[in-house]
């Protein structure tokens, strides 16, 4: 049996940058990733206050956390993404880059994102929480 991940954008509702209002699973196993922040295997922050480089380690740490689990960013149905800035350009950069990675797919989906003041470490500007339909 394979997981059916349907995803709708209402005529009813605005258009959106890439996600989808709705995400629809039908059965199957389900994966929480705790947020994947930009350390690296030995728990150092990447470069800290470089948003590029911390996206970088969080796409790859993310693609590293769902292949474990036998799951790939498209079969992500839920991502929140979490960036410490309150500018609308900084955050829409964030977005472009994360959509433009090895899981950008995973941002087709229900996706919220989120400014924030601060976040986990000192000089870490980004962390991203993941939920994957795995197939079964």
């Amino acid at each position: 049996m394979t997981t059916e991940i349907t995803r709708i954008n209402p005529d009813q509702l605005h258009p959106t940058p890439g996600y989808h209002h709705i995400t629809v699973v039908e059965a199957g196993r389900t994966a929480f990733l705790a947020g994947q922040c930009p350390l690296e295997r030995s728990d150092t922050l990447v470069g800290p206050g470089d948003l590029d480089a911390q996206i970088d380690q969080v796409a790859a740490n993310a693609l590293a956390a769902l292949s474990t689990v036998g799951a790939r960013p498209d079969q992500v149905v839920r991502s929140v993404i979490y960036v410490v800035s309150g500018n609308a350009a900084i955050l829409g950069v964030a977005w472009q880059r994360l959509t433009r990675s090895a899981i950008g797919p995973a941002f087709t989906t229900a996706s919220t994102l989120l400014g924030i003041a601060q976040i986990g470490f000192p000089g870490q500007l980004i962390e991203v929480d993941l939920t994957a339909a795995l197939p079964t």
